[in-house]
């Protein structure tokens, strides 16, 4: 059986997307994964066993894909290349990754009795609602979250299977689409036992923040991310804590705002703006870092969705610091690997800070529980079955 992945972006790099096409391919499938290119790569290779189709795109036509469901343009571009791989390779099952495709995939399929499995990394309706360009003209009135809500649900109900991250997802879809619960699975973007197992520590990051008492946020900094909570409470925890430092690896368009809160508050030598680092090096952070925060803001989208940046702080032992956004809360909780802090609400962030602080035997213990966790029952090797 040959499995056609569809995939609207370069790649590599996606861990979701390689992590599934892998283990399928281990499994004895074949695995042809169409996706896009900007450049001069192969238009075709083999990597890790998968058969990469790479169909050249422009930046017009990525424009274009925010108004997948206003205009048909986008949509019927991608179409003719979909049935074109889809020809060519002889493809049994199409697996598509996220809806902004799902239009296209949907239609160069139409007239085929051919299994569409969909796979929702996230819940795109609700988060685009917190998009900055959505909130003024022109995107505004052109790009219409209800709009894509409506077609996520008509995908749903069409798909032969639907594939998401988490049980929350699956809830919210089983409450709002006509559909058998089990043709929802639930398949979470935990880490490979190679993230862990194979880190290696760099010592100039260990060596900088050796004396510190570190604590660290990995990922996209944009505002819905809770940074701004974390910054509000750095003012009051130098006082108690003398050596502690945040450390912010990641970057986004909102940085501007979140340095300037950082002067406002005047903790400028306590919160370190690391920017962008290789993926190599996030063991060696988290390594350094005392305690890992993840301090989401509360929404729908979030609510259904795990930061997968707490696995990797589990996998290497450290205790968590997370809001009560319901799905990672729901997790930390179960596995007893961290405290949780109310959304947006710094003075409940600084007590639980206070209080992992203070409380060595609790930190040490919620590490260990967390990296029981992910050996156990939540890498990769384990939830990809």
């Amino acid at each position: 059986m040959t499995i056609g992945m569809i995939l609207d972006a370069p790649f590599p790099p996606d861990p979701r997307v390689e992590n599934e096409a892998v283990s399928l391919v281990q499994a004895g499938y074949q695995v042809c994964l169409f996706c896009l290119t900007y450049g001069d790569e192969p238009a075709e290779e083999i990597h890790e066993g998968i058969r990469i189709c790479r169909y050249r795109t422009d930046k017009l036509e990525y424009k274009l894909s925010a108004l997948a469901y206003t205009l048909p343009f986008y949509t019927n571009s991608m179409a003719k290349k979909i049935k074109e791989f889809v020809f060519l390779h002889d493809i049994d099952v199409l697996h598509v990754h996220d809806m902004r495709i799902a239009g296209a995939a949907f239609k160069a399929i139409q007239n085929k009795k051919m299994p569409f499995v969909l796979d929702l990394h996230e819940n795109r309706p609700e988060i685009m609602k917190l998009y900055p360009h959505l909130q003024k003209f022109p995107g505004k009135y052109l790009i219409q979250p209800s709009v894509w809500k409506k077609q996520e649900r008509f995908f749903v109900e069409k798909a032969s299977h639907t594939i998401v991250v988490t049980e929350e997802a699956k809830n919210e879809l089983l409450n709002r689409c006509t559909v058998l619960e089990k043709s929802i699975v639930v398949v979470p973007n935990t880490v490979r036992e190679s993230f862990y197992k194979e880190a290696i520590s760099t010592t100039e990051v260990l060596e900088k923040y050796k004396n510190k008492f570190v604590l660290l946020y990995l990922g996209h900094t944009g505002l819905r991310r809770g940074l701004l909570t974390a910054i509000e409470s750095v003012s009051d925890l130098k006082n108690t804590i003398s050596n502690m430092k945040l450390v912010i690896v990641g970057k986004s368009s909102s940085d501007a705002l979140l340095k300037k809160k950082v002067q406002e508050l005047g903790v400028d030598n306590d919160v370190d703006f690391v920017g962008w680092e290789d993926v190599s090096l996030f063991p060696s952070y988290i390594q350094a870092s005392t305690i890992c925060i993840s301090p989401l803001h509360r929404n729908v989208h979030h609510d259904t969705t795990y930061a997968n940046k707490i696995f990797q702080y589990m996998s290497l032992g450290k205790p968590l610091l997370v809001s009560d956004a319901t799905a990672q809360k729901t997790i930390v909780e179960k596995s007893k690997s961290g405290l949780i802090h109310i959304e947006k609400d710094s003075q409940d962030f600084t007590d639980k800070v206070l209080k992992l602080a203070f409380d060595e035997n609790l930190r040490s213990q919620m590490g260990a529980n967390g990296k029981a966790f992910v050996e156990t029952e939540f890498s990769w090797e384990q939830t990809s079955k």
